[in-house]
């Protein structure tokens, strides 16, 4: 039987001071100073570049990876710095020997942190279609758009069931029957692929100065993953979304486990974002 403690954000709080940061299975961190040098990383990324993540602690990673891949990663970088947003790259292979990752990376706390997942390929399809869906919805307005736009996220992203919520506003698609969901508390990582699996930490192990919890893979808190079980849900991608004070999220939920996709995360947030402007305009029409 699980105990009350297990439900507060306290005890999850001291759970992660005394375990350690810890990130999703099947994703590699790099935790980098903002002259790339390596302060912390996934104990699984010896799979990624062949070393040893205690070897790599406090040595610039241009040691690690080909010259190439780090020359684009910090082009990619350079246009990132000053921004609060995610920069994503496809298709990279960073070391000899290993597989073609997807990267995300952003700035958080004065550090770099930099994502990697096994690259899926089927680069496109995703953003290909997020123009057709927002036009879809240039004639609705009030509750019907709400209605629509969590249809067309579902198409979208394809989980099982996604709902959005806009202050006291909430609409819901699903494709299958699941148990009843609470409302998003917007608590959750941005992207849950297994809550079955358990994580992977980060060394060092200690939480003294990181920016792990800002991972869009970080593994979920004990009270998540509750969230998750009661809504009989394995994976989830959260979008939250502002567009001139149109403040809201979309929960994607599935009852299976779905690989990590950053080009679907990113598809995801350019809807969100051009269906934020929607409802703005709407409450514009409205008065």
């Amino acid at each position: 039987m699980e105990t009350v403690q297990e439900t507060r954000p306290e005890f999850d709080a001291e759970l992660e001071q005394r375990e350690g940061a810890s990130v999703q299975a099947g994703c590699y961190l790099l935790e980098l100073s903002p002259d790339w040098m390596v302060r912390r990383a996934s104990e699984n990324v010896h799979e990624l570049l062949g070393e040893s993540h205690v070897a790599l602690i406090d040595e610039p990673l241009g040691r690690f990876v080909h010259a190439q891949a780090l020359h684009d990663l910090r082009n990619l970088f350079s246009r990132l710095s000053g921004t609060l947003g995610i920069a994503r790259a496809y298709g990279i292979r960073l070391a000899d020997g290993g597989h073609a990752v997807d990267i995300a990376f952003q700035l958080s706390g004065g550090r770099v942190l930099l994502e990697a997942v096994r690259s899926r390929g089927n680069l496109g399809e995703c953003f290909g279609s997020v123009g057709g869906l927002i036009d879809g919805l240039s004639g609705d307005s009030g509750q019907l758009l709400l209605d629509h736009g969590a249809r067309r996220m579902r198409a979208l992203t394809g989980y099982d069931r996604v709902s959005v919520t806009v202050g006291q506003r909430r609409a819901q698609s699903s494709r299958r029957a699941m148990q009843p969901t609470a409302e998003a508390s917007g608590d959750l990582p941005m992207i849950v692929a297994d809550a079955a699996l358990p994580g992977v930490r980060c060394f060092p192990r200690d939480t003294h100065d990181s920016s792990v919890g800002d991972a869009l893979l970080r593994s979920p808190r004990p009270s998540e993953l509750r969230q998750l079980r009661e809504a009989g849900s394995l994976s989830a991608l959260c979008v939250p979304f502002d567009s001139d004070g149109v403040a809201g999220e979309f929960r994607c939920e599935s009852r299976e486990p779905r690989a990590p996709s950053f080009e679907v995360h990113a598809a995801a947030e350019l809807f969100a974002q051009m269906f934020a402007m929607r409802l703005e305009i709407d409450r514009l029409k409205r008065g």
